[in-house]
């Protein structure tokens, strides 16, 4: 029987629903926990709560704890692989931040739920047990760190919640799920380019988010410069464009040797350095900006924050986002 390390961290999957108020709030104690013999026929369980939290409530502080335990199991116990529940909000963030940092071929699951454990059709406790079921199949190693809600399997890097309480919210714009869950079987049908691992032993500097929209101007880069930030991620317009009144207070973020990275608001496609005019992406090329390579804003900036805790290297930095 394989042995796999359960970290239930808290969110949605680990709360209930008032039946007056329609509120929906934390339990002092994960019910998963007590389901969790109920699942001890798949695997041996190892079953820990680092911490018991909304999703909006974790930062990368959390996520480098939940890194830093995995990698004492991994050390220590002999893990066969790894299961996590999350709230979904920030669920797809600590994925990717386990995918860039945790250097194992063994499976990484991350699951949650959409509806709390006493909804009718509560998904919690059945994600968690597809989940199990894919953490313990030998075809789930090498395919760096997995989501798995609602019978598909996706890749941490592509995966992002697209729907505020669906259930089937969890999706990879562009290229979908890499496997299918049934009854019977784990299917997968390609394997994923894995992320270099990115070493990491704290988090200190500030990386900020921005999004672009018409008629933009500098006011909020300006805000940012005062603030002494180390880095930005900007979503910009479609393929990598500016409005033009941004690019003086863009300047200056950037004469400061601030590293500024894009990505596209767009869900699908990447940026590039197409269009000459004034803010498009061949001048934003030439200024400095970083340009990404498909991920979404707030994936690229785990990344950015966790790349400048080794190097400020500009061209470095660049190699890494390609």
């Amino acid at each position: 029987m394989k042995r796999i390390l359960v970290l239930h961290t808290g969110g949605t999957i680990s709360m209930y629903e008032d039946e007056k108020t329609g509120a929906v709030k934390p339990f002092d104690q994960n019910p998963l926990i007590e389901k969790t013999k109920e699942i001890s026929s798949l695997a041996e369980l190892i079953v820990e709560s680092p911490f018991h939290l909304p999703s909006p409530h974790i930062t990368p502080k959390e996520m480098l704890i939940l890194k830093e335990r995995i990698d004492f199991h991994l050390k220590n116990n002999d893990i066969d692989g790894v299961v996590i529940t999350h709230g979904t909000d920030t669920l797809e963030e600590t994925a990717y931040f386990l995918e860039l940092t945790v250097n194992t071929d063994k499976p990484i699951i991350l699951t949650g739920a959409m509806r709390s454990s006493n909804e009718v059709g509560a998904d919690g406790l059945y994600n968690f047990l597809t989940s199990v079921r894919t953490a313990i199949q030998d075809h789930a190693a090498k395919k760096g760190v997995l989501v798995v809600m609602n019978d598909e399997i996706h890749t941490a890097k592509n995966v992002t919640k697209t729907h505020t309480s669906n259930v089937s919210t969890f999706q990879s714009p562009q290229l979908g799920p890499i496997g299918i869950i049934t009854k019977k079987e784990i299917l997968f049908y390609h394997e994923p380019i894995r992320e270099r691992k990115l070493p990491v032993q704290n988090l200190s500097k500030k990386v900020e988010l921005i999004k672009a929209y018409a008629g933009m101007d500098g006011f909020l880069f300006d805000i940012l410069s005062e603030r002494k930030i180390d880095g930005l991620v900007i979503e910009a317009l479609g393929q990598g464009n500016l409005p033009p009144r941004c690019l003086p207070s863009l300047q200056k973020l950037l004469d400061q040797k601030i590293p500024v990275v894009l990505v596209s608001r767009c869900f699908n496609g990447i940026v590039e350095d197409i269009y000459a005019y004034v803010g498009g992406g061949a001048q934003l090329k030439k200024m400095g900006v970083i340009f990404s390579n498909g991920l979404n804003g707030q994936k690229a900036r785990l990344k950015l924050q966790i790349i400048l805790e080794t190097t400020s290297d500009r061209k470095e930095i660049d190699r890494l986002f390609q």
